[in-house]
């Protein structure tokens, strides 16, 4: 059977599908699930594909900071928090799964500063929430999330949604970790609320964050929906007083419906390659390598009466977010003994789906060369 444009928009945003333009359906789906999600809301929640890095990445305020190694997980330090995290995919991993993300306290904080926060975070698209199923203005209408957790260090940990549409709204939710250096698996659910909007579209929707550490002043209340700058409970531990602190987190998943441990859906597995699809929705590198030479792309000359330009019209391996912005441009000129680059570059006519990539080479009217660039449509 063909799919059509909508059924690829749901594949690549994990949009539930619905019958005759109505209401999502929301029973009699295979896997205990609640509705007809065809891909899980959560993208790449098991860590598999690492675009950006396979090696360690040190991160901390200001430095690396956001998304470094595993697609679609930040790590973030908020007003500045001190400590530095170094992050990487590893193969621990519990039964089922094959990559973590690993992360590795390896300069500490030892005293968290009263606004400081740090915490790992993916974020969905308000369109994936919309039509998901959840009928999240009602507040007996739930999501469960669930995921797998190996921590050294034990004790109460927060996680948060919040909502990114309209009024920010947040729900904080704890969970305990009993014993050191054991994978646990985590079930947590949150109700829907009247005052929560997700608009049907491409934006920000829903930050999913798993909290490592929360000052004083974002202390909140656990278990109602609220518009406070509140991040995480006072039980919060400090997951960055100590560098012998490691954790690992995979099997990261969102359900529609109330789930118990035992109760959970099967974690949605997909296949690497389609996996790694709905990661290029967010960002892609294309780099053959950084060192140049006549090697690559060829590209397009286009002479003016004042410069030369050199183009590559680049289609994209999958539909973007948004229009991507386009760093790390690598484009030589084509002359064996020059390693000359470009004089000037530019990322022109981005769309979703294909970028005009052009530079200014005045010394050289021939062809050049592309080497790669990378391709971010992040939130």
């Amino acid at each position: 059977m063909a799919l059509s444009k909508i059924d690829v928009a749901n594949m690549l945003t994990g949009a539930t599908p619905v019958a005759n333009g109505g209401t999502a359906l929301t029973s009699g789906f295979a896997n205990g699930r609640t509705n007809n999600q065809m891909a899980p809301l959560i993208v790449n929640g098991d860590m598999a594909v690492a675009q950006r890095s396979d090696s360690t990445v040190a991160q901390a305020d200001g430095s690396n900071e956001g998304f470094a190694t595993v697609d679609r997980f930040g790590l973030y330090f908020g007003n500045s928090a001190g400590g530095t995290i170094t992050t990487s995919r590893d193969t621990t991993a519990p039964t089922g799964f094959g990559q973590s993300i690993k992360l590795n306290v390896t300069s500490a904080d030892t005293s968290v500063a009263a606004t400081h926060i740090v915490d790992l975070r993916t974020t969905l698209e308000a369109q994936a929430i919309r039509n998901s199923g959840w009928n999240y203005t009602s507040s007996s209408s739930y999501l469960t999330l669930s995921f797998q957790i190996r921590s050294s260090k034990t004790g109460t940990y927060c996680v948060y949604l919040q909502s990114q549409d309209g009024t920010a709204y947040q729900y904080t939710q704890e969970y305990t970790i009993s014993s050191a250096d054991t994978w646990e698996q985590k079930v947590l659910t949150f109700p829907g609320n009247s005052n929560l909007t997700f608009n049907n579209d491409n934006g920000a929707g829903l930050i999913v964050s798993f909290m490592l550490a929360v000052g004083s002043s974002r202390y909140g209340t656990a278990g109602s929906w609220t518009t406070s700058s509140a991040y995480g409970t006072s039980n919060q531990v400090n997951f960055l007083d100590n560098t012998s602190n490691i954790a690992y987190i995979t099997g990261v998943q969102l359900e529609v419906g109330q789930f118990t441990s035992s109760t959970l859906p099967p974690f949605q597995h997909e296949s690497f390659g389609d996996n790694l699809a709905r990661c290029q929705r967010y960002y892609f590198s294309d780099a053959i390598y950084s060192s140049g030479g006549n090697t690559g792309l060829v590209e397009a000359y286009i002479g003016s009466s004042d410069a030369n330009y050199k183009h590559i019209f680049k289609q994209f391996p999958t539909s973007m977010r948004a229009a991507p912005t386009i760093t790390n441009i690598s484009f030589r000129a084509d002359v064996a003994t020059s390693s000359s680059t470009l004089t000037s570059i530019n990322s022109a006519f981005a769309t979703t789906l294909t970028a005009d990539l052009y530079g200014r080479d005045d010394a050289h009217a021939s062809a050049g060369y592309y080497h790669g660039a990378d391709y971010d449509a992040e939130f």
